[in-house]
């Protein structure tokens, strides 16, 4: 690809943890230049353990970073004319906070009456929107929990999916503000949500109520829409998930295992009717599959265009053959923590254009590491540059 489609784009942005650093990803994914604004101590994501230390190296790709003191009146100078540079302002922090530090987005569009500014929250203004949100707070109160558990067990999803998701839909808004102003030749205030956008993952089980009636049951006691459509588990104690979604698959299924007795047995005849089997039909199918293994599963299912999976952990994925043969993993270099400098695989965005997928151009950026070149082009000289990082670099 010759030219990336947001070439020539500047998006600055003042975020942290999931949702604001997803959106200006995929900015800077898309060819945007996506200058990153830190505090002296830098985003505190750089620093989180567990499930959060690999939040900054996976969000943060393709950016720059640009530490200033934004309390100081130096460091306010310096971001404003930045701002004043750039076609889109991206922040998730409290609406107090930007409005104190005047970069909410009235006081921007005063300055800069193109800018584009994108807002990640946990509630769209409302009755809400006082409250403090998580993902897990969203999925909570938005249902998620609910479907994702067992009956009077609750359970988060196994990823930051409304964070993620919120921060696409931040992204989807720029690009159609973007579009807009190319015909009024003004900007815009773009606001994306965490509890709106769960609701909008559960919205399938809410019409579901509204078309039948019935409240959704969560996934682990649902009614299945397939006769097979489940976890086994065979040969070793190794897990393989199967399916037989149509009756042109449970001819093939029945074909391949030898299955005559099922296939020819009419109260199997259709899919609905393998639904109302259930009870009996997959018991039966887990005594007859428990002695084959895994892998003869897989090439079987494989062979005759069946869908299936194995169960697989998330650091399997990085010796997938899938993904490393089609470029799905591209090496950074990691800038915190014991491994820093190392080299890691991280994953690229799932889309191609032209045929190319969307690569790492800068792994994620050390902590001020473009603050030098950022205050020489906006007009400061070495000197300054050096004594307001200088500055910084003792407030940290």
């Amino acid at each position: 690809m010759n030219k990336l489609p947001f070439e020539g784009l500047r998006v600055v942005e003042f975020t942290h943890m999931v949702m604001g650093p997803t959106c200006g990803m995929v900015l800077a994914d898309l060819g945007a230049e996506v200058i990153k604004v830190e505090p002296p101590a830098g985003d505190n994501t750089r620093r989180l353990l567990g499930s959060g230390a690999g939040f900054y190296p996976l969000f943060n790709r393709n950016k720059k970073s640009l530490v200033l003191d934004l309390q100081s009146s130096e460091g306010k100078e310096a971001v404003l004319k930045l701002i004043a540079t750039a076609d889109v302002v991206s922040e998730n922090f409290k609406p107090e906070t930007m409005k104190k530090l005047g970069l909410d987005y009235a006081s921007l569009k005063t300055l800069n009456p193109r800018l584009i500014h994108v807002s990640h929250k946990g509630f769209l203004p409302g009755p809400y929107d006082h409250r403090t949100a998580l993902d897990e707070v969203v999925q909570m109160m938005g249902g998620l929990a609910y479907m994702t558990g067992r009956p009077g067990d609750p359970l988060r999803a196994g990823s930051s999916v409304n964070d993620i998701m919120g921060g696409l839909f931040g992204a989807i808004g720029v690009m159609a503000a973007l579009s807009a102003r190319e015909k009024t030749g003004e900007g815009s205030e773009v606001q994306s949500s965490l509890f709106e956008n769960n609701v909008f993952l559960v919205a399938q089980h809410m019409m579901q109520f509204a078309v039948t009636g019935l409240p959704a049951a969560p996934m682990p006691e649902r009614i299945s829409s397939w006769g097979i459509y489940d976890v086994f588990k065979v040969k070793d104690e190794e897990q393989i998930f199967l399916a037989v979604v149509s009756d042109t698959q449970w001819a093939i299924f029945c074909d391949a295992f030898g299955y005559d007795d099922l296939r020819d047995d009419p109260r199997l005849l259709g899919n609905n009717n393998r639904v109302r089997c259930r009870d009996w039909l997959i018991p039966l199918l887990r005594e007859r599959l428990a002695q084959q293994s895994a892998a003869d599963l897989a090439a079987l299912f494989e062979r005759h265009g069946l869908p299936f999976a194995p169960i697989t952990k998330p650091h399997e994925l990085l010796d997938d053959p899938h993904l490393c043969a089609t470029g799905g993993l591209a090496p950074i270099t990691l800038p915190d923590g014991e491994r820093a400098g190392q080299t890691a695989q991280t994953v690229l965005l799932p889309l191609a254009l032209d045929g190319e997928r969307l690569g790492v151009r800068r792994s994620p950026p050390r902590l001020g590491e473009h603050s030098a070149e950022l205050l020489a082009e906006l007009g400061y000289s070495a000197e300054d540059a050096a004594r307001l990082s200088q500055t910084v670099a003792k407030a940290g």
